[in-house]
C-alpha cells in the first residue's frame, strides 16, 4: 500500500487546527487562575503537539523548495529563522530547550516555567508562525 505524501498546505491546516485548540485550551485554563495537575498536563500535551506541528510545517516547506534534510528541531528552528519563516530565533530554540528539560528523563522540575513560558511566550510565536508561513503559502 502506498503512503501518501501529505502537502505543506495540509500540514498547515493540521498546524492551523491545533493552534486554535491549544488557544482556546489555553484561555479556559487560564481562566481558573492556577492551572491543576490535569490541567497543566492537558495543556502541555497541547502545546507539544501544535509545536511538532509547526515543525512538520517547516520540515514540508522546506522539501518542497529543495532543502534539507535537516538533523533535528534544533537545526530546522535555525534554517527556519535564517528563511525568515520565524521572527526569533532565540525564544524557538528556548522552545527546543524547554521541552528536552521537561522530559521526565530528567530530575529537575520545570513544568511551572515551561508552562509559563507557554502561556506567556511561546503561544504568540506560534501564532506569529502561523502568519508568516500563512502568506509565504499564499504568495
Amino acid at each position: 500500500m502506498k503512503t501518501v505524501i501529505k502537502s505543506c498546505e495540509k500540514c498547515f491546516e493540521e498546524f492551523s487546527t491545533e493552534l486554535a485548540d491549544l488557544i482556546d485550551y489555553a484561555k479556559r485554563s487560564k481562566n481558573g487562575g492556577k492551572l491543576t495537575e490535569p490541567q497543566s498536563r492537558d495543556l502541555l500535551k497541547h502545546f507539544e503537539e501544535t509545536h511538532e506541528l509547526a515543525l512538520n510545517v517547516i520540515t514540508h516547506y522546506f522539501r518542497q523548495i529543495g532543502k534539507g534534510p535537516f538533523t533535528g528541531s534544533r537545526d530546522l528552528t535555525v534554517e527556519a529563522f535564517h528563511a525568515e519563516l520565524i521572527d526569533d530565533g532565540k525564544a524557538w530554540l528556548d522552545i527546543v530547550i524547554d521541552r528536552i528539560q521537561y522530559n521526565p528523563v530528567y530530575e529537575i522540575d520545570t513544568q511551572e516555567k515551561f508552562l509559563e513560558n507557554i502561556l506567556n511566550r511561546y503561544i504568540r510565536l506560534l501564532q506569529r508562525f502561523e502568519d508568516t508561513m500563512g502568506k509565504k503559502l499564499n504568495e
